[in-house]
């Protein structure tokens, strides 16, 4: 086995979840990550902790059932559900075999199961959960690199001094914290301004994601303003979807459009109210991920990038007892920022042309 894959695994035992003696673990994998599954096993069962490996070739069996279920009969699997309230732990290991397996199940299809499934995505959203990726040969494909190639890319975006990257993402969540107004200018296809006022911005340092290097809030949902053009393409569910723009006005989408597959930009946004908004406001930081790989786990983290999520919320953004926008969807669009665009917040710019104004090479 590789020894990177043991050092993957142990940075997401030790790192990630700090899982401890007596903790029962769910490890969702395919079989195209067997080894970071026996790693993973291996490396739970030394912590005294006991894990439980959910093995299936997930896309695959999931597509054969939605392909053959009505929309109409889909409700939250009992069974499903209860395994997740019993986990303390949940890890969930990104590998395929075929990374377009879903692009055949209807749209409908695919509206109703999110829909049911939203009882159990926040049953693991309250525990201790982690998203890796293992580098899969249908993966580096997806990404255009070799085998070879795209594993030193995951390995190296995944094995960093994550305290180092932590010290250097707070200097922007202090900036995002004492701000109320964001103001993000890309060309001439990107100018929205949004609220953030009273909102808590989150310190990606690889806990929940496997790389990390993000830092986000969330939006004040009825504030966004403007209109943007996400230049990097979004694949979801295995469709494409390119130059994809949003026009917001109170919040809320009121134009779209895109140059592929603007069917699925709009079965996004109808998904439900809370899909027309904004949940997320993230700016990518980790500047060992220096290229597009169509992986937005990866991709959002660019250092000179940002992404905004229709959608969903997440609670940790939230002032305590508040909601936040609600939604069955958290979508993610990433806009390119390191050519002619800027990052203003209360007037102040805090990054031009994917520079921090803490980094060398600043110009405000």
């Amino acid at each position: 086995m590789d020894p990177r894959v043991r050092d993957h695994a142990e940075t997401v035992v030790d790192h990630s979840t700090e899982i401890e003696a007596g903790d029962n673990v769910v490890v969702s994998a395919s079989s195209a990550a067997e080894d970071l599954t026996l790693a993973l096993c291996e490396t739970i069962g030394e912590r005294g902790a006991f894990p439980f490996h959910v093995s299936f070739r997930k896309d695959r069996t999931r597509a054969a059932f939605l392909e053959a279920v009505a929309p109409e009969d889909l409700d939250t699997p009992d069974h499903e559900l209860a395994l997740a309230e019993a986990a303390d732990v949940w890890i969930h290991v990104r590998a395929h075999d075929n990374v377009a397996e879903m692009s055949a199940v209807d749209s409908d299809t695919m509206s109703a199961f999110r829909k049911a499934q939203l009882p159990v995505r926040e049953e693991i959203l309250d525990t201790t959960w982690v998203l890796t990726q293992y580098p899969a040969p249908a993966d580096a494909q997806n990404a255009e690199m070799s085998t070879e190639e795209y594993e030193e890319f995951v390995w190296s975006a995944i094995g960093k001094d994550w305290s180092e990257q932590k010290a250097h993402q707070q200097r922007m969540v202090e900036i995002l914290d004492a701000g109320e107004e964001v103001h993000v200018v890309s060309g001439d296809s990107t100018d929205l301004r949004m609220s953030i006022e009273g909102m808590t911005t989150i310190n990606d340092h690889a806990k929940n994601n496997l790389p990390g290097g993000e830092v986000f809030t969330a939006p004040v949902a009825d504030s966004v303003e403007g209109e943007v053009l996400f230049d990097k393409p979004l694949v979801h569910e295995g469709h494409e979807v390119n130059d994809g723009y949003l026009r917001f006005e109170d919040g809320e989408v009121v134009e779209y459009g895109a140059s592929k597959n603007e069917d699925v930009l709009g079965q996004i946004l109808d998904t439900d109210e809370g899909a027309k908004r904004l949940g997320e406001l993230g700016i990518g930081m980790n500047r060992d991920i220096d290229r597009f790989t169509y992986n937005m786990l990866f991709d959002e983290k660019m250092g000179d990038t940002i992404h905004l999520a229709v959608g969903r919320a997440y609670d940790e953004c939230l002032p305590e007892g508040e909601t936040g926008n609600e939604s069955a969807v958290h979508v993610d669009m990433i806009v390119d920022m390191a050519e002619d665009s800027y990052i203003e917040v209360d007037g102040e710019i805090v990054q031009r042309n994917g520079t921090f104004r803490f980094e060398d090479g600043f110009e405000g």
